[in-house]
């Protein structure tokens, strides 16, 4: 038998900023700071990113599965405007094939009714919020799979047993025969572990976690946060683009000089700048080299860094595009200076040879 816990995280960008009063509620429930708790040694300084979490009250749900049980519902929030749902239920099947069925959350979890809480989270933090966003309609989970570990087996044991079963698992495939090596080595090369029994695989859809029974919440609050970093790249993205569009479009219309335009795009230059690097700084572990490198492996199977390359690219442009129309605007101040000198020196000389011309 198969038992643990299977966690569904959704990311939502709620806002381009927030204001940095600390919340004291958020929906009736009190908000409190995530506090870190591991099992290995970490310096006694190092820096773990803490947002502000909120324990929303559980509900009954049919699960996948068949049958029912408590899910417990949570949500963090970031002060870059981001928001963090996560939604737990038990698991106990006879084998690894039956949870892919779990993949699609059970219906109070869905993606309809995660937008219509996360819709009442922005009303609820309108005054906190700085230009809220409209929830996507393309939400969609991230699933992560916590297992307890049979008795008396280490964990890379079991996963070398298991391994296509697991990677059939994590890419949602019912045939894990149907499986080639290449993709099955391939789901699998990110992982890692810290003791014996625990060992956590990272795919771009899904995560595996074996662990003593238990919660395991910093390793779950690290692949939170990754999946909530990559909801507010993607969300920067759409931001630059259509700031690129207007831009190129106000250029177009207007010439190649306009105060607004050139307001506008240093004003949005330096807010993006800013809350890029505030996001960056929240995806540090510094000290903790074990969640470090959990927080690595699963950068890499979302494309963090290819994110924020995209980012960065766009925001060179605008910068290039502000830059050129600051020269611009020099270049016109200049001119406008040079025609005021010319007429000065015009009327000095007119004076000067009016008196000459009439004596």
């Amino acid at each position: 038998m198969i038992t643990g816990h299977v966690t569904w995280l959704y990311a939502f960008d709620i806002a381009h900023d927030m204001r940095r009063e600390p919340l004291k509620t958020v929906l009736g429930r009190p908000v409190e700071p995530w506090l870190q708790t591991t099992d290995h040694r970490v310096p006694r300084q190092s820096f773990f990113h803490r947002p502000q979490i909120v324990r929303l009250p559980s509900l009954e749900a049919v699960l996948p599965g068949g049958g029912s049980a408590t899910l417990t519902r949570t949500l963090k929030i970031l002060p870059v405007g981001g928001l963090s749902l996560a939604f737990t239920a038990p698991v106990e099947v006879g084998h690894l094939e039956e949870l892919v069925a779990w993949h699609e959350p059970p219906s109070v979890a869905a993606v309809s009714a995660v937008r219509n809480l996360a819709q009442m989270v922005i009303e609820d933090l309108k005054e906190h919020l700085i230009q809220p966003v409209k929830i996507p309609d393309d939400a969609e989970a991230y699933t992560v799979f916590r297992l307890d570990l049979p008795e008396q087996e280490e964990a890379a044991v079991w996963l070398e047993n298991h391994r296509r079963e697991v990677a059939a698992l994590l890419t949602q495939e019912l045939d894990p025969d149907r499986l080639c090596e290449d993709e099955v080595n391939e789901t699998l090369s990110r992982r890692l572990g810290y003791y014996k029994d625990d060992l956590l695989v990272v795919d771009w859809d899904a995560a595996l976690l074996l662990d003593r029974p238990g919660p395991a919440m910093e390793i779950l609050h690290v692949l939170e946060l990754a999946n909530l970093q990559l909801c507010e790249m993607e969300a920067y993205d759409r931001l630059l683009d259509t700031a690129m569009e207007r831009s190129y479009a106000d250029l177009g219309r207007r010439g190649h000089y306009n105060r607004q335009l050139l307001r506008r795009l240093g004003e949005l230059r330096i807010d993006l700048s800013r809350l890029s690097d505030e996001l960056t700084h929240a995806g540090k572990f510094l000290g903790d080299w074990h969640l470090a490198r959990v927080y690595e492996a699963a950068a890499s199977r979302f494309h963090l860094s290819d994110w924020q390359r995209v980012v960065d690219d766009k925001l060179k442009t605008l910068d290039d595009l502000y830059q050129m129309l600051k020269h611009d605007q020099f270049n016109r101040w200049l001119l406008i200076m040079e025609m005021v000198v010319i007429v000065i020196l015009v009327f000095e000389a007119a004076m000067i040879i009016y008196p000459l011309v009439h004596k």
